[in-house]
């Protein structure tokens, strides 16, 4: 039954997409997030649901009357900029072969964060785009929160197979980057109590699933946003100690071997999973220092272990995101990948600012959603540090709604203009 529903609501949405572009947008986001064919057991299971769904775009997008211009920001030019540095890695890689095969897949996915960044200039449509990218994640947390409940933690929390969230570890910082959206949600956009009071549950079990994913990178993370939370907060002496209480209550709840596996973190020299990213990571910079290029993807073989890794016998994938681009595209890429992300932090809080400033209460979801995102990212920034997420398309999106919020902020004339002077508030947008 799950297969033939799956088939009947892609295909049936079909129609909308060729209509509306922007529709298609969102259904490559669900399915690309939520990966709905993997809960499934029959023909749907491996149905190229993402591909129908992204041809059916460019067609819609070949006759669709709904035109928007490409926002050229300069976020938008340094990540453009890191796009075309990876295809020269990739051109002069060690295994040319094999990475551009990962090249093209990682071209997929931008080409569809770029269409967003195209077809979602909108506060209609970026709202929309937070809905689908909170559920189509959150949908596991949630799952997964009930599980840890019922269960008393004892099991992992998992993701779904054949995705970048399938690991635990993945899982957790994906389920941490949007409980974030979710708070957005919960004050912004649902006025009913008992949606707010639903909308808080399954924030609050993607919270609880976290903890149960067993991640220590998560973990790490939880500590990098609670200290950035109560920096954030005016009352840091209640909102301390009731960060606390929770945190406490949580950690009494799990069981010994929970304990045991958090803490380990202290004990890294005899934790021989930390002692092997200490390798990698030696051996990105070895490569980076030796090739200005870096060694291009899936450069993590034996053969380039033995050369540059300060153990070549213990071999591994890279376990950061800013190893990982590191080693795939030397020093350049990865001091491009962080200007990206650092770019869209300070885009991020010169909405806040600005649009606090002005005070209208039409504009303030923006001020929130910025605030939220900021959030996101300091967990991707944290958590991913240890995990293999550099190419993950959800951060990325994270730096694409920051573009929109920023196009949408300059359609509003929220921005002081030259002189400094803050423009006039506009009554109503659409």
């Amino acid at each position: 039954m799950r297969d033939i529903a799956l088939f009947i609501i892609v295909f049936g949405l079909l129609p909308f997409i060729l209509r509306h572009s922007y529709v298609g947008v969102l259904v490559w986001s669900w399915i690309s997030y939520m990966n709905p064919h993997r809960l499934t057991w029959g023909a749907a299971y491996d149905f190229p649901f993402a591909q129908v769904v992204a041809i059916t775009l460019f067609v819609s997008l070949l006759f669709n009357k709904d035109k928007k211009s490409f926002p050229f920001t300069p976020i938008t030019v340094t990540w453009i900029v890191f796009l075309l540095w990876t295809v020269v890695t990739t051109t002069s890689a060690i295994y040319p072969d094999d990475a551009w095969d990962y090249e093209l897949q990682v071209f997929k996915i931008q080409l569809i964060l770029f269409i967003s960044m195209w077809m979602m200039g909108s506060a209609e449509r970026i709202r929309m785009m937070i809905w689908v990218m909170f559920f189509s994640i959150g949908f596991f947390g949630i799952k997964g929160g009930v599980f840890t409940l019922s269960t008393g933690g004892s099991g992992r929390v998992w993701g779904p197979a054949g995705s970048f969230i399938a690991d635990n570890n993945h899982l957790a910082v994906a389920l941490l980057m949007v409980i974030p959206l979710g708070l957005y949600l919960l004050k912004y956009e649902v006025e009913r109590k008992i949606f707010k009071y639903g909308l808080l549950l399954c924030v609050t079990l993607i919270a609880v699933s976290v903890i149960g994913s067993f991640s220590r990178g998560a973990f790490l993370a939880i500590g990098a946003i609670s200290v950035y939370f109560w920096l954030k907060t005016p009352g840091k002496i209640i909102s301390g100690a009731l960060g606390a209480f929770v945190l406490g209550t949580t950690m009494m709840l799990m069981p010994s071997h929970w304990h045991d596996r958090m803490a380990s973190i202290s004990d890294y020299k005899n934790d021989a999973s930390a002692m092997t990213r200490i390798n990698v990571w030696g051996y990105s910079i070895n490569i980076a220092n030796d090739r200005l290029t870096g060694g291009g993807y899936r450069s993590w073989t034996q053969e380039n272990f033995a050369r540059w890794a300060p153990d070549p016998r213990d071999r591994a994938v890279a376990h950061s995101i800013y190893f990982a681009v590191l080693a795939d595209h030397g020093w350049i890429g990865l001091i491009l990948f962080l200007l990206i992300f650092t770019q869209a932090w300070f885009t991020a809080g010169k909405i806040i600012k600005h649009t606090k400033a002005r005070g209208s209460p039409e504009d303030q979801w923006m001020a929130g959603l910025a605030t939220m995102i900021k959030v996101s990212l300091v967990a991707y920034a944290s958590g991913g540090a240890f995990l293999s997420l550099a190419y993950f398309d959800l951060p990325w999106h994270m730096v694409a709604i920051v573009v929109l919020l920023d196009q949408e902020a300059r359609r509003r004339d929220i921005y002081p203009d030259k002189k400094g002077l803050a423009r006039t508030p506009v009554k109503k947008y659409a």
